[in-house]
């Protein structure tokens, strides 16, 4: 293959008439070296280095140039390094290709197909990452030399002039606003400005609405009105979210059914509601699974929080068949019939188990507060599910 074009006729755009130059330009190979003169081939000056081998470019670059400051590195921890440098890189490309491989390959279409997917994508997608950004810092650090810079800072102050000019445009415009002259628009704008000082504070003291002292504040976040009475000493009865109507066990007895509940007496208290409406789901005995407590249970009945442990959106979107209960702000999926334990999602925690009975005229009640706090968790509450189990399943 040649890089020039070569005709037996006349040249392309050559004038008719014009007789054809008997000269011809030689063939070229690509890759060869340029020369002086077509008819000769003799080499151009310098063409020779075009032959040198890649050993002996490298000896021959020049070295480091001996600005003060500039310390080059050692020669064989630079070498070291350029290979370690090198395995990342290489690590990296094959991350990167097993990462197309993972998502050409792993089809999603179910929960545990889903997380593989996620798994892998991210573990590859980590490591290629992480090995380029590896490569990257140790040819950085242990390749390219290493300067010594010297920042040479300048007095901050203004210039003289500069000052005056600027304490003589202040002076002018205070005399311009007449806030020296008008003392009742001086005094009534500082009076006017004074409040902003106590607005922080007012916000601030409007993070706690609950009104307890901060020695008992965790308190209120671990506990609902779940745990306590009517005022003749009856458990809480569970009534239906948005009617109020109490629940009877034997109405409530179709399998796969779901309710959203609420305390009796507290159906239009938003704080209460926001930590103690709780979701019903009724199994057939054999469904449940060694995650939920059944003591907690009435006839397959199950209580569980609606507020996901994630970030406190209400989960209630409900999978008969797989008995999930999905959360739709994250994805968040809890499997209701092993404790609501989490199968899928950014939630860290299961939904916590409400304790519930009956009373003596068959409506599902209360027997106790949850657990463990509900909703997501915050500084104070650690690991409570495990002093839960500590103390026999209380707080």
């Amino acid at each position: 293959m040649t890089d020039n074009e070569h005709e037996t006729g006349r040249p392309e755009g050559w004038p008719e008439g014009r007789p054809r130059p008997d000269r011809r330009t030689p063939a070229r190979v690509l890759g060869t070296p340029l020369t002086d003169a077509p008819s000769t081939g003799a080499p151009l000056p310098g063409a020779s280095s075009a032959r040198r081998d890649a050993a002996d470019e490298e000896a021959d670059l020049p070295a480091v140039p001996g600005v003060p400051g500039v310390v080059p590195q050692d020669e064989r921890t630079a070498r070291r390094a350029e290979r370690v440098a090198a395995l990342c890189f290489l690590l990296a490309f094959a991350a990167l290709v097993a990462f197309l491989v993972t998502y050409v390959r792993l089809q999603v279409g179910g929960l545990s197909a889903t997380g593989s997917s996620h798994v892998a994508l991210g573990g590859t997608l980590t490591l290629a990452l992480l090995a380029l950004a590896s490569g990257i810092v140790i040819w950085v650090r242990q390749i390219m030399p290493k300067y010594e810079l010297v920042q040479r800072r300048h007095p901050m102050a203004s210039p003289e002039e500069v000052r005056a000019e600027v304490a003589a445009t202040f002076v002018r415009g205070a005399a311009e606003s007449g806030i020296v002259r008008h003392r009742l628009l001086r005094r009534t704008l500082l009076l006017a400005a004074a409040p902003l000082g106590l607005a922080p504070l007012v916000l601030l003291r409007d993070l706690d609405t609950t009104g307890a002292p901060a020695a008992q504040l965790h308190r209120k976040l671990r506990h609902t009105v779940w745990g306590e009475r009517t005022e003749d000493g009856k458990p809480l009865r569970l009534v239906v979210e948005g009617t109020g109507q109490p629940i009877r066990a034997a109405d409530f007895n179709s399998p796969g059914g779901i309710l959203s509940v609420v305390p009796q007496g507290y159906e239009h208290d938003l704080n209460v509601l926001a930590k103690a409406t709780v979701i019903l789901v009724k199994f057939r005995p054999e469904e449940l699974k060694p995650g939920t407590d059944p003591n907690w249970t009435h006839d397959g009945i199950v209580a569980y929080s609606k507020i996901c442990t994630h970030v406190g959106c209400p989960a209630a979107l409900y999978e008969q068949t797989t008995h999930h209960i999905l959360c739709p702000c994250h994805q968040s999926t809890f499997d209701a019939a092993d404790g609501a334990r989490v199968v899928f999602g950014p939630a860290a925690r299961p939904l916590p188990q409400l304790p519930v009975g009956v009373d003596e005229e068959g409506y599902l009640v209360a027997l106790g507060d949850f657990a463990a706090p509900v909703g997501p968790s915050y500084w104070e509450r650690g690991d409570a599910e495990a002093r839960a189990r500590e103390n026999g399943g209380h707080l």
